[in-house]
């Protein structure tokens, strides 16, 4: 299972009268996000259909439609479970960028949307960081810092989800979720520069040196930094 952050907080709750529907939504969620990864497991059965407040036959419907589109495998044993197949294919930049272009506007709003939410995070965080977040928070910054291009991505949105899982806020866990997926596509168009890589793993380490260091102003001001230069790429690439 994926060690990133507490997928209780990115799976909450499904409402009951679209629970199977919401229930893909949510599960497709974590595996297009990569917060679980090619090659890792769902949590067990019956604790994933419980942070969903689910049936289990309803979380075992959900993973069937999963598997028939080749997301997901099942496999059985003591080592079995519910694997992720899953590989992002490569996107069509021509296609994204004429998206957005159409949806100039609701490209800018996913971004302040982002903005908002994850300077949020970092601020709150900072003020209340305990003893074993800090090391959560230090494990996924050597992770992302530590990324090869392929990995990037996903180990990239761990870390930024990481922060707001360990604000303790389902909530924002969600919202922070959200506002990453309203711009994955968008994200996996556009090349990952090393130099960028670079210039991102200095920009990650400020974010964590301030929130260790209990200060949310230094934080928020490092999360917006690290965010701005996000959007000045995806401008400029679908530009």
């Amino acid at each position: 299972m994926s060690a990133g952050v507490d997928l209780s907080a990115v799976l909450r709750p499904v409402r009951e009268g679209n629970a199977f529907e919401e229930t893909v939504e949510r599960l497709l969620t974590v595996i297009k996000l990569g917060v679980v990864g090619p090659g890792e497991r769902f949590p067990p059965e019956r604790e994933l259909a419980a942070q969903l407040g689910i049936s289990r036959l309803t979380l075992r419907e959900a993973i069937r439609e999963l598997i028939q589109a080749g997301y997901v495998e099942s496999r059985r044993g003591r080592l079995g479970g519910t694997f992720i197949t899953y590989s992002r294919p490569e996107p069509s930049v021509t296609e994204l960028r004429e998206l957005a272009r159409q949806n100039a506007e609701q490209l800018t709003d996913a971004l302040t949307f982002r903005f908002a939410v994850e300077t949020g995070a970092a601020d709150t965080l900072a003020q209340q960081i305990a003893a074993g977040g800090r090391d959560v928070l230090l494990s996924r910054l050597a992770d992302v810092n530590g990324a090869s291009p392929l990995d990037y991505r996903m180990l990239d949105t761990r870390f930024h989800l990481a922060i707001a899982e360990l604000t303790g806020s389902s909530l924002l866990t969600a919202a922070c979720a959200d506002a990453r997926m309203r711009l994955n596509d968008f994200l996996n168009a556009i090349p990952v520069l090393k130099l960028n890589i670079s210039h991102a793993a200095v920009q990650h380490a400020a974010i964590a040196d301030a929130i260790l260091a209990g200060d949310p102003e230094r934080a928020r001001a490092a999360v917006a930094e690290h965010l701005a230069g996000t959007g000045s790429l995806l401008r400029g690439f679908l530009g």
